[in-house]
Formats: structure tokens, C-alpha cells, sequence
């Protein structure tokens, strides 16, 4: 286990990673400890859920700034106070400014249902499903300027089935993002994390699993 790291939340719903982060903190798996719970939507299920954990939970209105570059200053000035060390993304439906990158460079992560680069953006899972994708599932990664382009951290894959809907697809991907985004962080917590280029670089390296998925199976 590495140091205990300091980190902030940023959400905007039900906060279902929210969840598995603080689980895994309870359980001792996870070497951090969640210092602030910040959403733009005051009914974000997300933010009973720190209260609940009694974790700071506070609602930060968008629409009570001038643009998204302002909002993201006083978001800096929040998780500053609180003394942030990593911030995470987790279900936050804005897309963020240089303003806020800047200030935690390579500090910020992000979870994205879809094997990244494919299938950016809002609605992954239908996009999977539209394009007849056999291979779906989730990425972490740090968060860079462009969306959902930062470097990658970990990902996992799940079979897209014949008769998967959007809900279905999304509920398979969602087991893996509650067991890969708290590993993500634990690296990071570890400082077994660091970025060249595009590539993140885990130091030691983790054995990649030698089994592989195939769809439809031999």
C-alpha cells in the first residue's frame, strides 16, 4: 500500500463510482481518502452518498458564473483549500477548462465507458451498439484538453451480445469501471504512474492478463 493520497470528486448524478472508491477506501484496499465531494447539480444522488460517509459534500451551480473558465477557477480554489492532490471525474458532465487541467497536471482522471480511442464522447455504449462493435467496456485515463484523449491508465473489456440495449451494455461496463477505476487510483496513490507522451508508464510494470477476449468465441 502507498501513502495516503488526498482527493476530490467531481460529479454530477448518481455517483455509482463514487460508491466503489469509498468502498474500497472502508474495505483498506485503497490508500487515499476522499477530502471533498463536489457537484454542479444540487439533487446529485452522489452528493447523499459523501454525506452519508460523512465526506464534504458541496454543490458548486454552474449557472452562477460567468462562463466555463470562471466556474473552473473557483472549482481550482475549492480543491485547493481542501488541500486536493488528485482529482476524479466521475460522472461530472462538464467539460473541463485549461484552467482546472493546469492546475493538476496529469493530477486528473477520468473513466469513459469504451475501449478509448474509439467511440469518445457522450453515449459510448450506443455508439458500440450502432457500429456493431463485438468488444466494448471501459478506459481511465488522464484527463488532457482534447475529450476523452488523455493518456491511458488501465482498460477492461466486456463482449457486446447479440441482444445487449444501451441499458444492458452499460450495466456489464459499469462492473468493470467499479473494479478498475479504484485500481487506477491505488497506482496512482503507489506514484507508480508516469506519462510520456501519450503513454502511461507503471513502474514496476503490471502483468497484462494472457488470456484474451474473443467474440463470438472460437
Amino acid at each position: 500500500m502507498g501513502r495516503r493520497i488526498k482527493v476530490g470528486v467531481l460529479i454530477s448524478g448518481s455517483g455509482s463510482n463514487l460508491q466503489s472508491i469509498i468502498d474500497r477506501i472502508e474495505d483498506g484496499s485503497l490508500s487515499a481518502d476522499i477530502v471533498c465531494v463536489i457537484s454542479n447539480n444540487a439533487g446529485a444522488f452522489g452528493l447523499e452518498r459523501a454525506r452519508k460517509h460523512t465526506i464534504p459534500a458541496l454543490h458548486m451551480d454552474h449557472r452562477q458564473f460567468a462562463g466555463r473558465s470562471a466556474y473552473d477557477a473557483a472549482l481550482v480554489e475549492t480543491l485547493q483549500q481542501y488541500g486536493v492532490e488528485l482529482v476524479i471525474l466521475a460522472g461530472f458532465m462538464r467539460i473541463i477548462t485549461p484552467v482546472l487541467i493546469d492546475a493538476f497536471p496529469h493530477a486528473i482522471m477520468n473513466i469513459h465507458p469504451a475501449i478509448l480511442p474509439a467511440f469518445p464522447g457522450l453515449h459510448a455504449q450506443r455508439q458500440a451498439l450502432d457500429h456493431g462493435a463485438r468488444i466494448s467496456g471501459c478506459t481511465v485515463h488522464f484527463v488532457d484538453a482534447g475529450t476523452d484523449t488523455g493518456p491511458i491508465i488501465i482498460q477492461a473489456a466486456v463482449p457486446v451480445l447479440d441482444d445487449d440495449t444501451e441499458e444492458s451494455l452499460s450495466a456489464r461496463i459499469q462492473v468493470e469501471e467499479h473494479r478498475v477505476y479504484p485500481r487506477a487510483i491505488q497506482l496512482y496513490a503507489e506514484g507508480r504512474l508516469s506519462v510520456e507522451g501519450r503513454r502511461v508508464i507503471i513502474t514496476p510494470p503490471v502483468p497484462a492478463s494472457a488470456t484474451s477476449l474473443e467474440n463470438p468465441a472460437a
